[in-house]
């Protein structure tokens, strides 16, 4: 806990006020991810009506606005936590990290789908929110009254805000726009209220804002090794970008890699082939239905070729079983906890929040592997 226990100004023999022990936010956060709560607000009220969460504040009183920042505001820590958790239980046996699967899940953003807007309309946005930016700072200037002036200081900060966003809106339409075609970029929309997010298609089949969330687990013990969040409604580009995580976290990549079809783009497999990790992916059925699947075509690399030829054999469907059993069965634990719709906005808070989950999850896994391992041991 060095790392955040550090930030804190107010110490001993130095004048400020106490801060409030971030062990405690992190147990509450820890606590209520794993209880399938995730609202700052309902997080307050449970640590003045709930025994378990007042048993963890021990006295300390906190509030829904210091919870929400504590929240978001220590990725680079929580992101540490994880990989350090995970190597503690590399470094006592319990963990192998030899098979990893990856899968992805799409959470709903929190962004409606009427605030999505076309370029004239970001532009005429903008242009309304600099003009009340104008207005606002003069009627502050002019007015005498303490109590409007704060009313008007704050209405100046939303405007502001808005201002902010709908700039960020504009950055972002040409990355949108150079992912369609020639005749519809004039039709390409950013949201207004989350620029990061993207309409994406959901396990429904329905189209909404969204933010396409990356795990990857162990295979054996079910814990989640790595975590990322995009805005990119495929799969297909996020295999190298998790082993180059991997590889960052642990120093290796994993003996053996399992995705579904959306990752099994032929660069990203020959990729983690070249790098040690034998790809598990399935093969596309062919157009042709007197073709097999799983023999080599004109043109294939050697790696490529021989990916077709070992997913045709009984061994490599039983592995490839297990990727069902494990990552798509920790997507299911993070859904039960609540993770249906992000309630934070931008692709680094939704990192954060995802981040709070991994590490959630993996408290729960490590006290298992460790009451197992103690058992066996007996």
């Amino acid at each position: 806990m060095s790392a955040l226990l550090a930030k804190i100004k107010a110490v001993e023999g130095v004048p400020g006020r106490d801060a409030t022990d971030p062990r405690i936010l992190l147990a509450l956060w820890l606590y209520a991810t794993i209880d399938g709560v995730g609202s700052a607000r309902a997080l307050e009220r449970l640590t003045k009506q709930h025994d378990a969460y007042r048993w963890i504040c021990g006295g300390v009183t906190t509030n829904h606005h210091l919870l929400s920042d504590f929240r978001v505001a220590h990725v680079e820590v929580l992101d540490g936590l994880l990989t350090t958790s995970v190597a503690t239980l590399v470094a006592e046996g319990l963990v192998e990290l030899k098979r990893i699967a990856q899968d992805g899940v799409r959470v709903r953003a929190s962004a409606g789908e009427a605030s999505f807007r076309r370029k004239p309309t970001l532009e005429q946005c903008l242009k309304d929110a600099e003009e009340q930016i104008e207005a606002l700072k003069k009627e502050l200037e002019e007015d005498p009254d303490a109590t409007n002036r704060r009313q008007k200081a704050a209405r100046a900060g939303a405007a502001a805000e808005r201002k902010e966003r709908v700039e960020r809106a504009l950055e972002q339409l040409p990355e949108v726009e150079a992912k369609k075609k020639k005749a519809d970029r004039d039709k390409a929309r950013v949201s207004t209220t989350d620029p990061d997010a993207r309409k994406m298609k959901m396990g429904d089949g329905g189209f909404r804002p969204a933010f396409n969330g990356q795990f990857a687990v162990d295979t054996e013990t079910l814990v989640v090794a790595g975590v990322d969040v995009t805005n990119e409604g495929s799969d297909q580009a996020q295999m190298s970008p998790m082993l180059d995580q991997l590889e960052e976290r642990y120093g290796e990549v994993p003996d053996e890699y399992l995705s579904d079809g959306g990752f099994a783009a032929i660069d990203q497999i020959e990729e983690a082939t070249s790098r040690g990790a034998t790809v598990f992916a399935p093969v596309r059925k062919p157009r042709d239905p007197s073709r097999d699947r799983y023999e080599p075509r004109p043109g294939d690399s050697e790696i490529i070729a021989d990916w077709r030829q070992r997913m045709g054999t009984a061994e490599a469907k039983a592995i490839y079983r297990d990727r069902a059993s494990s990552v798509e069965c920790v997507n299911g634990h993070v859904r039960n906890r609540g993770l249906l719709q992000f309630l934070v906005r931008g692709l680094e808070k939704a990192r954060a929040v995802l981040l709070w989950h991994a590490l959630a999850h993996n408290l729960m896994r490590a006290a298992s592997l460790r009451a197992a391992a103690a058992a066996a041991a007996a």
